[in-house]
């Protein structure tokens, strides 16, 4: 067969050898060649048709006319299984170069990064101190502000717990300014609060017990009676109760005035303070009284207070 189909032989050989070089799809087009050459090989065992002696030409057109399962020949399927796989093959290398491109990152320089990743540093470093240093700020001016407050609540509860002066006049106008002051509600010497505008501290005198509403009773000779003030105490009192009731007096009368007020309910007795008249020009006060009027003078007199006095 191969010496009488030399022609035959020669041309399968070469397509064989083209179909190996020319591309990576040999493997997917061998079945049609291998069917092929069966066909050939069927022949010249005898099954085929063709018979020794018959040309190479027709051996050829034996093969090239092979029929596939879809009914083209087997030179057709060859042909087409390698041109598949050529282009396959380079489409896929033209995607894979594309894909590559599309996921790899655009490349930034190494020291770009490490610049922006220093200033943000930076900027949150102050940012970060800023917050503190405001804090801090706020922190020390709260307790500024708290140190200030107690001194100063310290300062008037130290003010509070020493005794004080009061000025008490028939001549308002001669009264120091500023100061914790008295003056007459009744009586010869009654004056308007305008007179007193400017003392921090006013007590209005009734010298009749005609009233109540006043803080203070004089009782002297001239003025309200010891017997008036219990009456009077009791009067201010039921209508003030959270307030606090004086007598003013001389030592000749206290004691009188006292078994007045001793008439009256417990709760009422704790409320009354007693302003005593002791004139020895030095300051001081008379034990078992809440204030003393010490100083007698032509513009004004004088008198220290206990804390209690008003309280």
């Amino acid at each position: 067969m191969a010496r009488k189909h030399s022609r035959l032989s020669a041309l399968a050989a070469s397509a064989a050898t083209a179909c190996v070089l020319g591309t990576s799809g040999f493997a997917v087009g061998a079945a049609p060649w291998a069917q092929a050459f069966g066909n050939v090989a069927q022949v010249a065992q005898g099954g085929g048709k063709l018979a020794v002696g018959q040309s190479g030409a027709f051996a050829f057109n034996t093969v090239a006319s092979a029929k596939t399962a879809n009914g083209t020949t087997e030179l057709d399927a060859l042909h087409s299984a390698a041109t598949s796989s050529n282009v396959t093959a380079t489409a896929l290398g033209r995607h894979a170069i594309r894909a590559t491109a599309a996921q790899a990152p655009a490349a930034r320089p190494a020291a770009d990064n490490t610049a922006a990743a220093k200033a943000a540093a930076a900027r949150q470093a102050a940012a970060k101190a800023a917050a503190g240093k405001a804090a801090a700020g706020k922190a020390a001016a709260a307790k500024a502000a708290a140190k200030a407050a107690a001194a100063k609540a310290a300062a008037a509860k130290a003010a509070a717990a020493k005794p004080y002066l009061i000025y008490d006049s028939v001549q308002p106008g001669s009264l120091p300014a500023g100061q914790a002051a008295a003056v007459y509600a009744t009586g010869a010497y009654a004056t308007q609060p305008y007179t007193v505008a400017g003392h921090h501290t006013v007590l209005w005198i009734d010298t009749n017990a005609s009233d109540p509403g006043a803080n203070v009773l004089d009782v002297e000779p001239g003025d309200a009676t010891p017997q008036a003030a219990g009456q009077w105490l009791k009067q201010r009192l039921a209508s003030q109760p959270h307030s606090i009731a004086v007598v003013y007096t001389m030592r000749a009368e206290w004691q009188q005035v006292k078994d007045n007020v001793a008439t009256l309910p417990g709760w009422m007795q704790s409320k009354v303070r007693y302003w005593i008249a002791d004139p020895t020009g030095v300051d001081h006060v008379v034990p078992g009284s809440s204030a003393t009027q010490w100083y007698w003078g032509r513009s004004y007199d004088i008198t220290t207070a206990n804390p209690d006095f008003q309280k």
